[in-house]
């Protein structure tokens, strides 16, 4: 494996958690009540220890952060500030849909590193307990008005869009990233893609929206 491929994967998924606890610790701004704020705080300092494990790797590796990092702020940023929610339903869609389909594609990736970066991406990503705190809270807003589900579906539809395009662009432009993909000696991106959307359609009905 490919020490190059190794420091490209941990520097997305560094940036993405980096990422993630600057943007839930501004979204607890939103919050409906105390008990939800201190909850998704809670998440967020859980998204910065995972950021320091991933940055003291890629130390350990002999890669600068920061250098790891940097060919992904673009892409990375773009589909964030494509994608600012306007209230807590919104927040709460994006962390269960958008972070998990992220999620997904790093898992797809990662099959291909050994140890124990598999493990480590792997340990880092997105536990259930989110994912299940924001479905709870999904089907909450879903049952006090049935009509913000289709906004939240709709909401969603653009979030998965956002996403598998960024998602096709970072692996177009970082050719240690695409290697990775490869299945069998070859690139697969229609499959990869699919297997994304399956897993989002689930995800969706799970939550009570339409995919």
């Amino acid at each position: 494996m490919s020490a190059f491929a190794v420091a490209d994967l941990l520097g997305l998924v560094a940036f993405g958690e980096l990422l993630a606890f600057e943007r839930m610790a501004g979204d607890a701004r939103l919050a409906p009540d105390l008990r939800r704020r201190a909850a998704l705080s809670e998440m967020a300092a859980a998204e910065i220890a995972n950021y320091r494990r991933l940055a003291d790797r890629l130390t350990a590796l002999g890669v600068s952060p920061e250098d790891a990092m940097a060919p992904y702020v673009e892409p990375v940023q773009a589909y964030h500030d494509s994608t600012e929610p306007r209230d807590w339903a919104e927040v709460v869609t994006k962390a269960y849909v958008g972070d998990a389909i992220t999620d997904d594609f790093v898992r797809e990736i990662a099959d291909a590193l050994e140890e124990p970066d598999r493990a480590l991406v792997l340990d880092v990503l997105h536990d259930s307990r989110y994912a299940d705190f924001a479905a709870a809270e999904i089907r909450v807003a879903v049952a006090d008005d049935p009509r913000v589900a289709s906004r939240l579906s709709m909401w969603a539809r653009r979030l998965v869009g956002e996403a598998l395009s960024q998602a096709g662009r970072v692996a177009a432009e970082r050719a240690t990233l695409t290697a990775l993909i490869a299945r069998d000696g070859r690139i697969d991106v229609p499959g990869l893609f699919g297997r994304l959307t399956t897993a989002h359609t689930a995800r969706m009905a799970a939550a009570g929206l339409n995919n």
